[in-house]
């Protein structure tokens, strides 16, 4: 498996950990250089979006991935954390309803993590 396939397998199983509401991941390689995928989740408050993005950074730093970046902790409205070719976008559920990433890239294509191993 390659590496950014198995970068979104071990977050989405972090997520789904942390009781992560509507994970959506969508496909853009054939969108943008910005990554291949995006994985986004939300949480209902502040705790359990800090849960679910320290669950994250805990499960890919115990394999060896180690992002690049994470902008957004302090406020736990909208944390990104980048990892390259993943880039994991971790809402509160009211901002992802504002922001609503999927609309934005509605030309990159949904997968599920099941797909990825086809």
């Amino acid at each position: 498996m390659d590496r950014a396939k198995e970068i979104v397998k071990l977050a989405c199983a972090a997520l789904e950990d942390k009781k992560a509401k509507d994970i959506t991941i969508l496909d853009i390689g054939k969108v943008t250089v910005i990554a291949d995928y995006f994985i986004i989740a939300s949480g209902d408050n502040e705790r359990q979006v800090t849960a679910m993005t320290d669950g994250v950074d805990e499960a890919l730093g115990r394999a060896g991935f180690e992002k690049k970046s994470i902008e957004g902790y302090a406020t736990r409205r909208w944390v990104l954390m980048d990892y390259g070719d993943v880039v994991i976008h971790i809402f509160n559920s009211e901002d992802r309803l504002f922001y609503d990433l999927e609309r934005i890239w509605r030309d990159g294509k949904r997968v599920t993590a099941a797909e990825l191993d086809q």
